[in-house]
């Protein structure tokens, strides 16, 4: 279903710019001098597709170690939720000094559809290691893909861009891992708005991520606005695709 896919790949965020293969990525860069990732963080996001609301996002961030760890949610609401019903569950650990992935895993309910599977990231073997379950029809995949080393995820990267510099007309590059793909993703840093949301006003940064291939380029397009500060906290993202557009909005930061 379109509002399915739309939420769970803008939730993803990069995802959407991350679908082609075989492309040499480049070093994942470092947080920049000073940069800190939150010890305990929760956001929540409404989600509207077009003028109707489609559903809520909440992503909880906690340190562990030299670790951080991301919990997120997606659920539709409302209409839409009966239309069709989606329960969106994904968790990623990373190093906190490095940025690199260790594991993403997801469970998803939409629909009929449960799929729950795990990403982990062998540095030592330089592979990322995929286990998928069907949990309706009982199918398993293994799949291992070679890496060429320190890569963020599609649900970190989001986040893990707001560690590096936002200067308008300066792009940068994450490589993104997602299952069987390797990805360079360039964060192209285009300029400065105020933006409303059910929080209040922000001065922000607008990014948008790009690849050379996939549904950016064949379908729309993403935007992430960062917080104009040394936060830079995402505080809206939006897809404009051929059938609509889907966005997000923060309506609650809390530290806990």
């Amino acid at each position: 279903m379109k509002i399915r896919t739309a939420v769970k790949t803008t939730f993803c965020g990069i995802a959407l710019a991350a679908v082609a293969y075989g492309q040499q990525s480049p070093p994942l860069p470092p947080p920049r001098a000073g940069f800190t990732f939150p010890q305990k963080q929760t956001l929540t996001y409404s989600v509207d597709w077009r003028v109707f609301p489609a559903g809520t996002a909440v992503l909880h961030f906690e340190a562990a170690g030299d670790r951080e760890r991301v919990n997120a949610t997606a659920d539709t609401v409302g209409a839409i939720n009966l239309i069709f019903h989606v329960s969106d569950r994904f968790q990623s650990s990373f190093d906190r000094g490095k940025g690199c992935t260790y594991e993403f895993d997801k469970q998803t309910v939409e629909g009929r559809r449960q799929i729950n599977s795990t990403l982990h990231i062998d540095y030592g073997q330089s592979k990322s290691i995929l286990d998928e379950k069907n949990q309706v029809t009982g199918q398993s995949k293994h799949v291992e893909v070679p890496i060429p080393g320190c890569m963020t995820d599609l649900l970190t990267g989001v986040f893990y861009a707001a560690s590096q510099p936002m200067e308008v007309g300066h792009n940068f590059v994450l490589p993104v891992v997602d299952a069987m793909h390797n990805v360079p993703v360039t964060m192209k840093v285009e300029g400065r708005e105020e933006v409303k949301t059910p929080l209040g006003s922000f001065k922000t940064v607008r990014v948008q991520p790009t690849a050379a291939a996939g549904v950016v380029k064949n379908r729309g397009n993403i935007w992430i606005w960062y917080t104009d500060d040394d936060r830079h906290l995402p505080v809206q993202m939006r897809a404009r695709l051929f059938w609509g557009t889907i966005t997000f909005r923060l309506t609650a930061n809390e530290n806990k």
